[in-house]
């Protein structure tokens, strides 16, 4: 029988290491996905992912089961992302990357695949950070509201708010590039 998340992560406090690869294969990609659209490359992202894992492994112990333990490892994500980039420029989302992306499209992967990526990749681009982290969360993670708000530390209509606000934008931006909505 397959563990949960949960008893891996206990495992992985204990001193376990295969535990951590058990975590590690279970959530990369999603994560991967995250911390692209954040850092803006892919080797920047790759090593906040090892940041990630790194931090997971030494504070593991401290996870207090409030939480699922994927929205606890994308709050450990975003805590080193911020760590890494701060100081930098806001960068610019990547290009979609299949390698990252979770199998099975949903539908706005489908509407970025029929737009080309280069145009949204550019509106998303020119969202404000707090749109831009929702709309990596929500909608590349493909995390529920409920848990982007825990991972942000904000309520969930704060959340709901910021990703209305971050579609409209990016409604409006791909209009103006005449790209069909």
């Amino acid at each position: 029988m397959d563990e949960t998340d949960a008893q891996l992560l206990a495992r992985v406090a204990g001193g376990d290491g295969d535990a951590l690869v058990g975590l590690y294969e279970r959530h990369a990609r999603r994560l991967l996905g995250y911390l692209l659209r954040l850092a803006g490359d892919r080797m920047t992202a790759e090593e906040i992912l090892q940041d990630t894992l790194l931090a997971v492994w030494r504070s593991a112990g401290t996870y207090g089961q409030q939480s699922q333990v994927s929205t606890w490892l994308f709050g450990v994500a975003r805590r080193q992302a911020w760590n890494r980039l701060r100081g930098t420029a806001p960068p610019v989302p990547a290009e979609p990357d299949d390698r990252a992306a979770d199998p099975g499209p949903g539908p706005d992967e489908l509407a970025i695949a029929a737009a080309g990526g280069t145009p949204v990749a550019a509106a998303v681009a020119r969202l404000p950070d707090h749109q831009r982290e929702v709309v990596g969360l929500v909608l590349v993670a493909g995390l529920p509201l409920a848990e982007a708000a825990e991972v942000l530390g904000v309520p969930v209509g704060t959340v709901k708010s910021r990703l209305h606000h971050a579609r409209a934008a990016l409604a409006r931006a791909l209009t103006a590039q005449g790209v069909p909505q």
